[in-house]
């Protein structure tokens, strides 16, 4: 079995943690790559569950034996994928799956060109701005800095090969468990017409027109100074 590679990245706060969860629960045979970080851990979150959490020089000698596939500098942080769960996806001839951000994609596809990548945005700014403010006690500028972050990784949306928009997220859950099981259906030369169906409707050429609101909204503000 080849190791297929599943990208996905989306703006802070579009629920793409929740997504990957619930993805891992209902589909087998997904190697999940636990990102390496040099920001301090949040609330309850534990070393080598959500991430490995390491020094700044811990990081950076990681970077000098080129153990990360990919990684990049984020609100003043380091965040990687080291190379070992890859190997492992291909050891144990499972999928991998990468949750990262726009920089990180970007040097995966560069590397690994059959790389399905799928991009999560929120229904529009104000949604996002509001699932901000409520997940956290983060400062108004953090908050303000995130936001201006979504603003330009969202304009990366023509690089990814499908969109889901997470409006509903039963819905959302559904169509990327969709692009997940179809894909590695067709790179076995194999077809289910259902999965395959609900699959296409998120492909970047089918659901350009349903984001032009949503990439407006986020304009708008930029275009107002962010007020």
């Amino acid at each position: 079995m080849m190791t297929n590679v599943f990208i996905i990245s989306a703006p802070s706060g579009s629920g793409k943690s929740t997504l990957v969860k619930k993805l891992r629960e209902q589909v087998p045979n997904l190697e999940f790559s636990i990102s390496y970080t040099t920001r301090k851990p949040r609330g309850a979150e534990q070393n080598g569950r959500e991430y490995y959490f390491v020094t700044r020089e811990q990081f950076e000698d990681m970077i000098a034996r080129d153990e990360f596939l990919e990684y990049a500098n984020v609100f003043g942080n380091y965040y990687g994928t080291a190379r070992r769960f890859l190997s492992k996806a291909e050891q144990d001839a499972t999928d991998l799956l990468l949750d990262i951000d726009v920089q990180g994609a970007e040097q995966i596809r560069a590397k690994i060109a059959q790389a399905v990548s799928v991009f999560i945005l929120p229904p529009n700014r104000g949604e996002l701005e509001q699932r901000l403010r409520n997940r956290s006690q983060d400062a108004e500028s953090v908050i303000q800095k995130r936001l201006d972050a979504a603003t330009r990784e969202i304009e990366n949306y023509g690089k990814y090969d499908y969109i889901l928009v997470n409006d509903r997220l039963d819905e959302s859950v559904t169509g990327l468990e969709a692009i997940v099981l179809s894909e590695r259906l067709r790179r076995e030369g194999r077809a289910d017409a259902g999965l395959g169906a609900r699959a296409e409707m998120y492909r970047l050429e089918n659901i350009r027109e349903r984001l032009q609101p949503i990439l407006q909204s986020f304009r708008e503000v930029a275009a107002s100074g962010g007020k």
